[in-house]
């Protein structure tokens, strides 16, 4: 068995029309905000639910939990790629996925997109076409046990806001991980930098979610927030 794990449901039909073999499941979370250090699995799925569906617990099961189901239950032998972003926001949703992993048979390759110049990493499969995403697929990086174990790690690490054991983690060398330092180091600040860089937008006189939407993803593209982390950070301030 294939699976396909999408970072969401805006590339599903572009995936379609590669032809790549394989199931998918779609992460619709958001790993990077909300409650996510729990005791185990059922509490973290109460909270989440609660954090996303106040009092819809069960359109949360059936639409976020069950498409994660999908890999636990994988057979040894089967293959899960992992199609995530370099940025923090699909980053920490994959390593969530690595700690449910950590004990898998089956093989594992991370999907990244590759395509992207330097200077535009952040905005990952956004806009890529069908064939973008075959050369993603042909140039996909085999996890070892070294890196899923890694992952692990770093879920373990960001989940307990364990600011010092993130960048120290972070500093681990693998092409599983590009850019992983600088998303680390960001991780370790995700609860002051982004309010500090739009406390400084809204300084500039710049008003409306429209306007500082831009000038926050210019500045602050590692984060790969979108318009819902932005805006609940502009109200808190």
């Amino acid at each position: 068995m294939i699976i396909h794990v999408l970072p969401g449901d805006a590339q599903i039909e572009t995936f379609k029309e590669t032809g790549i073999d394989g199931e998918i499941a779609v992460c619709r979370e958001a790993m990077v905000e909300g409650p996510v250090n729990e005791n185990n699995l059922a509490d973290l799925w109460t909270a989440r639910a609660e954090f996303h569906s106040p009092g819809d617990r069960a359109s949360y099961i059936a639409n976020v939990v069950a498409e994660f189901e999908k890999l636990v239950n994988i057979a040894p032998g089967g293959e899960i790629n992992l199609w995530f972003e370099y940025e923090l926001f699909c980053q920490a949703n994959m390593w969530f996925c690595l700690y449910l992993l950590k004990d898998t048979a089956a093989d594992i390759y991370r999907v990244a997109p590759v395509v992207r110049a330097e200077s535009d990493k952040w905005y990952g499969f956004g806009q890529l076409n069908s064939d973008d995403l075959k050369r993603c697929f042909s140039e996909r990086t085999k996890f070892t046990r070294e890196d899923i174990r890694l992952g692990a790690e770093l879920w373990d690490a960001f989940r307990n806001d364990d600011r010092e054991k993130l960048p120290e983690l972070s500093k681990t060398p693998s092409p599983c991980f590009p850019y992983l330092e600088e998303v680390g180091a960001a991780a370790a600040e995700k609860d002051t930098r982004p309010r500090e860089i739009l406390s400084d937008i809204l300084g500039t006189g710049e008003t409306g979610i429209e306007k500082i939407f831009p000038i926050f993803k210019e500045r602050a593209g590692v984060y790969g927030y979108g318009d819902d982390q932005v805006k609940r950070i502009l109200d808190a301030i």
